[in-house]
């Protein structure tokens, strides 16, 4: 489409636009534009204060410009009148480095250079609440093995069947949607696409999904593991890249591995090679790391990798290989940043070809029971400190996120660190006060 979103929204009776920016957490910040207004915006910028906003800037920085995406916006569904635009970050007329969606932009430059374009799936967890968020709302939702409960997603058809419309309405080719393995827990699936496409799709089902939520009385939250008796919340990602035209799938080859060419193998080994490093944006909350290491819920299994080790159509690995011409990776959690995912996947990936590095042996045990067995496995991390460190160490993968966004990244993520430490427990005081 063009520019003129003016006409775009008088076209379409769209009387306001939420220009949208992901911040450095995930979080998503916006100003609401009048339609009247919009163009100037999209020649111009929103101004947006970057200390305000989620950025490592200072009070004393220049406006953070938010300059919409006129390609990529979309019309509410539930509230027609309005239109959510996301937006690239600049500063002083350059991009802003740190800003998720252009740290995705420029890896993807870096792919195509590689002669490659890079689809992804993926497949959001999410638990519905009480509105307090304290419990799950379905106090019926308690059977002891609850994923595909038919009762329970039933229950919750009003909710689900209204956004799974509307996504049928905009064009994603939505194909299921199902019961998780935790009470409370569901999914909702639509079709893989570009990255940076997908990311945007994440970024809106996330806003779409939780103000629908708000409408029916509920919340829904896409915290790693806000219960620790019940699974936590992943965010599988399906990877496969393609010709720049998009008609050749070029991790497909018959005669391969599981259907895996030689560059889908080297892509996979850059994932298995930074996997560590990996987890600092794909599970970048405290919370993460008690899905990751979790003990044994109460469905029986946590249904998360904590080695890094890959194989075929096996859930129990990091990575599988769930059809011929794909990967799985089943690292990310409901907290990643949808455009700081994306981007880490690619770059990691990226350098696995460049160095045609060699993703290891396929193990096709369960990782799960018989884990035990493999000694040279590397452990993925205990906490988010130590992700944070193992990706300050990969210097590679730094480069190729960029060097000012890694830096902004470390630090913010630093200081959430410290914060977490800082805060006194109740389990300290429950096992320590009388020592």
């Amino acid at each position: 489409m063009s520019n003129d979103l003016a006409k775009w929204a008088k076209d379409k009776g769209v009387k306001y636009f939420m220009v949208s920016f992901t911040d450095l957490a995930g979080a998503q910040r916006a100003k609401l534009v009048p339609a009247q207004a919009i163009n100037d915006v999209v020649s111009g910028g929103a101004g947006f204060a970057g200390f305000a906003a989620g950025f490592d800037v200072t009070p004393a920085h220049p406006d953070t410009l938010g300059m919409p995406d006129p390609e990529a916006v979309i019309q509410l569904p539930w509230k027609p009148e309005v239109a959510w635009v996301p937006a690239n970050c600049s500063m002083e007329g350059d991009e802003l480095a740190q800003a998720p969606r252009n740290v995705l932009r420029r890896v993807i430059d870096e792919a195509a250079k590689e002669g490659l374009r890079v689809k992804t799936g993926v497949e959001p967890e999410f638990f519905i609440l009480s509105p307090e968020g304290d419990q799950i709302a379905d106090a019926f939702d308690c059977a002891a093995k609850p994923c595909y409960d038919q009762q329970a997603i039933m229950r919750r058809y009003d909710m689900i069947a209204e956004v799974s419309d509307y996504m049928l309405d905009l064009g994603w080719e939505p194909y299921q949607s199902d019961h998780e393995d935790a009470n409370g827990q569901f999914e909702m699936n639509w079709k893989y696409d570009d990255v940076l496409k997908t990311a945007d799709k994440l970024q809106f089902f996330k806003f779409m999904l939780r103000s629908v939520a708000e409408k029916h009385g509920l919340r829904v939250t896409f915290m790693p593991k806000p219960f620790l008796q019940l699974t936590g919340s992943g965010m599988h990602a399906h990877i496969s890249a393609w010709s720049l035209d998009g008609k050749d799938n070029a991790f497909y080859d018959k005669e391969g591995e599981l259907g895996l060419s030689a560059k889908g193998k080297h892509f996979l080994g850059g994932i298995m090679k930074h996997a560590s490093a990996l987890a600092a944006i794909t599970n970048p909350t405290v919370n993460s790391y008690k899905r990751i290491n979790a003990p044994r819920t109460s469905s029986g299994s946590t249904w998360a990798p904590n080695t890094v080790t890959w194989s075929g159509d096996n859930r129990t690995h990091l990575v599988r290989v769930p059809g011929k011409g794909r990967i799985e990776l089943r690292l990310p959690d409901g907290a990643a940043n949808a455009y700081l995912m994306q981007a880490v996947i690619v770059a990691a990936g990226l350098d696995g070809i460049r160095t045609k590095a060699d993703p290891g042996k396929r193990l096709d045990i369960d990782m799960y029971q018989e884990g035990h067995k493999i000694k040279n496995a590397p452990r993925l991390p205990l906490n988010l400190l130590d992700a944070l460190r193992a990706y300050d160490k990969d210097t590679t993968l730094k480069g190729l996120m960029g060097n000012d966004f890694s830096a902004a990244y470390l630090k913010t993520k630093h200081k959430e660190w410290e914060s977490y430490v800082s805060h006194m427990s109740s389990w300290e005081l429950q096992n320590t006060l009388d020592i």
